[in-house]
């Protein structure tokens, strides 16, 4: 098991890694995330580039999604699912696109974190909201 904060970095970076394509954007949303969210106020910051890679690392492995996925599912408390799919959503539209693979991300997050579907339906209303381009 991971702690629940490393959990939800590991739901942002399975969201930014999901096209292959890891913006800049992406990145900055995440330090952003792990520096203002309260969920994060006993994180050590310095942490997050070895948390990334080391969720990198395991999606390379053979069935390393699922793998992550399980990982998540089981280190986060039912309390913080919610804020897991929300901090993905807020990664997928922070570049101002979600991908393809972003939305299917985020679906099979939903689903394996029991998220009902009008909760995700808002939580992804607001997250377009906030990283809407002028």
């Amino acid at each position: 098991m991971i702690s629940p904060q490393v959990a939800l970095i590991y739901v942002m970076v399975l969201v930014s890694a999901s096209d292959s394509d890891m913006t800049d954007a992406e990145f900055k949303t995440i330090g952003d995330i792990v520096t203002h969210l309260p969920v994060f106020s006993e994180f050590e910051v310095d942490n997050l580039p070895s948390i990334a890679s080391s969720c990198a690392d395991m999606l390379q492995a053979e069935n390393g999604l699922d793998a992550a996925m399980d990982l998540i599912h089981k280190s986060l408390p039912e309390k913080l699912r919610e804020t897991a799919y929300a901090v993905a959503c807020d990664v997928a539209a922070s570049d101002g696109k979600a991908s393809q693979e972003e939305l299917r991300l985020l679906e099979m997050l939903r689903h394996k974190l029991h998220v009902d579907r009008l909760v995700a339906a808002a939580i992804e209303r607001g997250a377009r909201a906030r990283y809407m381009p002028v």
